[in-house]
């Protein structure tokens, strides 16, 4: 999906981060993260692949392979039962359920728990795709891919590459902004109006900057902001999402074998 591109300077002075954030290009932002020059936009070797949203734009990537050679880190984890199956992920049907007003999601991630509150009035067309991707397990196995100093930290593309093409083609109308980009909040990265699907970031600062261009916050990490602030930051922007799309975990394992993924993420009471 897309990836948060870059704000400008006079966007620096209220808030940091991509306003891109979601399915493709990183376009030149100035927050320590990694500019895309015009020798990467013609090198087919180049780290940032996809559309620019906004002018922190998030990326939305290319081709699917049929590789589906993905560990998946829920089945090995004590105590919380089977990850569910790919074909079950695949079955858009059964994420069709409208969530609560509000609720509570529980993520086990391999940097320790966190907890989101998602309130349905913020983005109720958001915030139903995101209780159903909890709820049916989407989010098992998945790595945080895209972590960016002071800015956020993006994850959401599947691991198993035949579950990430069924989702990528599965976009949700948006939802109008009723809730500024805050340090702590979740929302979707985008390729532009109407594009979100699974992919998501939450903000390491106040990045109101995003508010304007559509980016529609709708939870808050209420418990365990300390853990999100800690998710490995070493592989900054490198992974490429095209790559993550075609190869899922597979690449993600063998080429950035030190990112923090999401062990298990389920609803709470």
């Amino acid at each position: 999906m897309t990836v948060l591109a870059c704000a400008s300077d006079n966007d620096r002075d209220t808030t940091d981060g991509d306003s891109s954030i979601g399915q493709g290009d990183v376009s030149s932002v100035d927050f320590g993260v990694r500019t895309q020059t015009d020798a990467d936009r013609n090198d087919p070797d180049a780290k940032v692949d996809g559309q620019i949203s906004g002018d922190v734009g998030i990326m939305r990537d290319g081709g699917i392979s049929n590789d589906a050679s993905v560990s998946m880190d829920a089945n090995h984890a004590p105590d919380m039962g089977a990850a569910p199956s790919a074909e079950s992920l695949r079955d858009v049907a059964s994420f069709q359920a409208q969530a609560p007003p509000s609720f509570r999601a529980l993520f086990t991630t391999s940097a320790g728990e966190f907890t989101v509150e998602a309130r349905r009035a913020l983005a109720p067309l958001g915030v139903d795709r995101f209780y159903n991707l909890v709820r049916n397990g989407y989010f098992d196995g998945i790595r945080f891919f895209r972590v960016v100093p002071n800015f956020m930290v993006q994850f959401g593309i599947h691991g198993d590459p035949s579950v990430s093409a069924i989702w990528r083609q599965e976009t949700i109308l948006d939802d109008p902004v009723m809730q500024s980009n805050l340090r702590g909040f979740l929302t979707y990265a985008t390729a532009g109006p109407n594009t979100r699907t699974t992919q998501l970031f939450i903000n390491f600062s106040n990045n109101g900057f995003l508010d304007r261009d559509g980016f529609a916050a709708f939870g808050e990490i209420v418990d365990g902001m300390e853990v999100v602030d800690s998710i490995n930051a070493q592989y900054g922007e490198s992974p490429n999402q095209s790559l993550i799309q075609q190869r899922g975990n597979a690449y993600l394992e063998s080429d950035f074998p030190e990112l923090d993924y999401i062990i298990r993420a389920r609803l709470v009471e």
